[in-house]
């Protein structure tokens, strides 16, 4: 049985907006990973042991880094900017003088690099924080020295027991800009499965499958929004994820997530109670057990 506490006590007492779902296991700690609401667009905390990640940075003005700073975020081991579309890294631009430091920054080979894009080098320049370009065969964790090649190379500070975020996608083999370059990561904690996919579209999802012909996981942030153009029911049906959420804003004007891969999603869920959208609930939080199953209510 495929393992990781993934929450659903629908504690729908919503504090402040934002739906916990919620668990508790003695002897471990969960790996927390919150999906913030930022409208149309997508940002993910990442938590473990009192240490702090990010996962895209949503877009600019809406309050990514006071929501931080509101959780008592004042250290990032590390941010992973999927791709350089606004909705992604706006957030990141505003970092500047908030107290909020960032040991380093990692993103992918996305070749639009823009007006945006520029911002966030210079942002990166202007408050010292390294940068680095992640790939296909390369993990990170959490802790000092992060960035770790498949051969096993580099300095792992938080331990082999630590939660690891395996790179799927991009590969150096493939020349990719925009959603098509979207930084995939396979989150890996004991037995517990999760998979950020950014803005990958049908094309990626393909190739990714070619590449990873088992990929599972149990818990699938949904690409692009559900999109039309992301989330093939073959994609979605190799996952095989026993939840999935979509950060998208409330009445947005593409559409999302659009009614085809909502159904998709609900058939390959087997119950609609477990796809989360923060249109409709606000931040949600998950957690990841390493020896438990999947809690639902």
């Amino acid at each position: 049985m495929k393992l990781f506490w993934a929450l659903v006590v629908a504690v729908s007492a919503i504090l402040g907006g934002c739906m916990y779902v919620n668990s508790s296991l003695e002897g471990e700690s969960p790996m927390r990973l919150s999906a913030i609401d930022v409208g149309q667009g997508l940002a993910v905390l990442l938590e473990w042991n009192g240490r702090y990640a990010m996962y895209d940075f949503g877009p600019d003005s809406v309050g990514v880094v006071d929501s931080l700073v509101r959780r008592g975020v004042d250290t990032l081991d590390w941010v992973v900017l999927s791709h350089f579309h606004r909705d992604h890294i706006g957030g990141f631009m505003e970092l500047v003088g908030r107290g909020v430091f960032v040991r380093q920054l990692y993103v992918g080979p996305d070749e639009s690099c823009n007006f945006f894009c520029d911002s966030v080098f210079r942002v990166a320049r202007r408050l010292k924080i390294p940068v680095d370009t992640l790939l296909r065969g390369e993990t990170v964790r959490f802790g000092v020295g992060v960035n770790m090649s498949s051969a096993g190379t580099g300095s792992v500070i938080a331990g082999e027991d630590s939660p690891r975020f395996d790179v799927l996608w991009p590969t150096k083999y493939v020349h990719a800009e925009g959603n098509g370059a979207s930084v995939v990561l396979l989150v890996r904690y004991g037995a517990a499965r999760a998979m950020l996919t950014g803005d990958l579209d049908s094309l990626g999802e393909k190739r990714l499958l070619e590449m990873n012909p088992t990929l599972s996981a149990e818990l699938l942030q949904v690409g692009h929004h559900g999109s039309a153009g992301s989330s093939t029911l073959k994609f979605l049906s190799q996952v095989s994820p026993k939840y999935a959420f979509v950060s998208v804003g409330v009445g947005n004007d593409y559409g999302h997530p659009v009614k085809s891969v909502v159904r998709k999603l609900n058939l390959v869920l087997g119950d609609s109670t477990k796809l989360y959208r923060t249109d409709l609930q606000g931040s949600i939080r998950f957690e990841l057990y390493p020896s438990m199953g999947v809690v639902g209510e």
